[in-house]
């Protein structure tokens, strides 16, 4: 049996003195989230970080070399991938907006199964909600048989925690208004604080997770859990005993650390994220400070790469796991460096948009392989709708790849797009298999900018834009023809 593609209709009875055969049951859907990672994982060849658990897990999984978000920041690139809509459809490019504000009749990811009779549930950052402050919630509750759940623990342990209650209530005594979730205090940049998993943010979702798992062992309804990991979105805050895997003294700091040549100055933005308790001022930021800086960020994939280990567990103590699908996934990716951009995402940029995926699917037959097809996070939902045998909505404007579990080199998609608004200039662009080429309009649609980046086929990996080629006369036809398709994929939309 070729991958699984499974459905709810009873099988055809045949003319013969043999009972019909029932329908396989549906798979359940495991949908797993990290906040802010991009694809620095040891299955993606990363020699630095430590993640045994889902090295282990792509081992059985389908890994996505070139897999991209559609907007680089948390709330859009959710609200496309759930969805199923580009931002250039809905014109959610930025935070503050609920999905059902600007698409209110839309049929979620989650609901969509819901409505086929999926047991849906969530716990953690799946929609957005600042992680700073577990504060300004953009959850989607029709998505949901159950509301919401998110972690009890605060945010920071418990000395640093004291330290956020102490600066919250200086702040009031003084009058200050907390009228945004970005308002509120913050303790410090990271904190290594010398606790169990379970007493930070990431291991109370995880046990959340696994006692779900566990109740669900034997039961005939099939479930979607979706699992959203916080870390390693800043702040840093993961248990000691994952910063004790990082000697900060002996980890490289990025070598291109400065904007693209001939890159508009909006295009990437630098320095570091500055607004956490005792963060020291730019002049004093050296590079002791900034290998601490890259170790806390390490120490939270290898915190998160545990959770995530510890699901899969239960998953199989459940008896659960032959008959489920497991999507691991970034939201988007990250700068850590890479264009002396601390801790900062909002670029158009291969680093920014490109993001881990790996998928498990029973009866697949490329389990442990990687695939180098383009891969937009829009597909996830057609694809999801195939593996489990649903009916896909008609608004979806992403396309399956369930055919890349069987063979990961048949062909999907001859680009990738994604977009950036930053203030009134909206920033598209077109990744194909070669090439980057980026267009920056203001907001009554003028051309104010343009970006071309090679990217040759034998670059490792681990891409970065380097100079920007746009105005090359060798290369106009590319330019010509690059922009043509980027404008039939994403009109232009200078009202929204």
């Amino acid at each position: 049996m070729s991958l699984v593609r499974r459905s709810s209709l009873i099988l055809a009875c045949v003319l013969l003195p043999t009972p019909c055969l029932p329908a396989a049951p549906r798979p359940n859907v495991l949908w797993i989230m990290s906040d802010d990672l991009r694809p620095q994982l040891g299955c993606y060849g990363d020699e630095l970080v430590q993640t045994p658990c889902l090295d282990r897990f792509s081992t059985r999984a389908l890994r996505f070399e070139r897999a991209y978000i559609q907007c680089a920041i948390c709330s859009p690139s959710r609200n496309s991938m759930l969805s199923g809509l580009r931002p250039n459809t809905t014109g959610l490019r930025g935070f503050g907006v609920h999905l059902r504000d600007a698409v209110p009749d839309v049929t979620t990811l989650p609901q969509h199964f819901k409505n086929h009779g999926y047991h849906t549930q969530a716990f953690g950052k799946i929609f957005h909600i600042y992680a700073e402050s577990m504060l300004g919630s953009e959850d989607d509750p029709a998505s949901w048989s159950e509301p919401l759940r998110l972690p009890s623990v605060p945010v920071w342990g418990p000395e640093q925690n004291a330290l956020r209650q102490r600066l919250i209530a200086h702040a009031r005594a003084e009058g200050k208004e907390f009228n945004h979730p970005h308002d509120w205090p913050r303790a410090e940049t990271w904190d290594d604080s010398d606790v169990p998993d379970d007493q930070m943010q990431d291991g109370e979702l995880a046990a959340m997770a696994e006692a779900f798992l566990k109740s669900r062992a034997g039961a005939e309804q099939p479930f979607f859990l979706a699992v959203g990991f916080l870390r390693p979105h800043l702040p840093f805050n993961a248990p000691r005993k994952y910063w004790r895997l990082y000697d900060p003294q002996e980890l490289p700091l990025p070598a291109f650390r400065t904007r693209p040549k001939g890159a508009p100055p909006w295009s990437v933005t630098q320095g570091i994220v500055r607004n956490y308790h005792n963060m020291p001022a730019p002049e004093e930021i050296d590079e002791a400070f900034l290998r601490r800086y890259l170790q806390a960020y390490l120490a939270c994939i290898s915190y998160m790469d545990a959770c995530f280990g510890r699901l899969m567990t239960a998953l199989e103590n459940a008896g659960l796991a032959d008959n489920t699908i497991v999507v691991f996934i970034g939201d988007h990716g990250y700068q850590m460096g890479e264009y002396d951009s601390w801790g900062h995402k909002h670029s158009n940029f291969e680093i920014s948009t490109r993001t881990p995926l790996l998928v498990r699917a029973p009866g697949m037959h490329a389990g442990g392989r990687g695939s180098r097809q383009l891969v937009e996070f829009l597909d996830l939902y057609p694809t999801l709708c195939e593996l489990a045998g649903l009916p896909p909505p008609q608004h979806l404007e992403g396309k399956s790849f369930a055919r890349l579990l069987d063979d990961p080199e048949a062909p999907h998609r001859n680009a990738a797009y994604s977009e950036m608004q930053r203030g009134r200039r909206l920033g598209r662009t077109i990744r194909t298999a070669n090439h980057r080429y980026t267009e920056w309009r203001d907001g009554a649609g003028r051309l104010v900018a343009r970006e071309l980046y090679v990217h040759r086929p034998d670059d490792t990996d681990h891409l970065l834009e380097v100079a920007n080629v746009a105005d090359d006369p060798a290369l106009e036809p590319i330019v010509r023809d690059l922009a043509r398709r980027l404008n039939d994929q994403l009109p232009r939309n200078p009202e929204r």
